[in-house]
């Protein structure tokens, strides 16, 4: 059973930065694609950013330039460095990892960005 596990949600002011950690476990093999996601109040849930296993990322336009994916495919653990957060930032993030043909959630984490 593949579990995900996320965490570093909190509450910061609009500015400020967060870092997002997710790791995998109940698996062998390595993860394909890892990426992150998010899901406000009234939306539906979009991606932010994505790192492939060979290390080609992809962000929303939303986040570009603020945030910044990161990871280790073969130990399947992966980073989501947020700076110059904004209050449209607030959401539920998720962890997705792609691992054989299989894609896995993780249970979200809270991130509010307010003063």
């Amino acid at each position: 059973q593949v579990q995900l596990v996320e965490s570093g949600g909190d509450l910061v002011q609009p500015g400020g930065s967060l870092r997002l950690s997710c790791a995998a476990s109940g698996s062998i093999f390595r993860a394909s694609a890892m990426g992150w996601y998010r899901q406000a109040p009234g939306k539906q849930r979009e991606l932010v950013a994505v790192i492939t296993n060979g290390g080609t990322t992809n962000y929303a336009d939303s986040v570009k330039g603020r945030f910044t994916i990161s990871g280790d495919n073969a130990k399947k653990v992966v980073y989501l460095q947020m700076t110059n957060l904004k209050p449209e930032d607030t959401a539920v993030y998720y962890c997705n990892q792609r691992i054989l043909s299989n894609s896995y959630w993780g249970q979200g984490t809270q991130v509010t960005v307010s003063s």
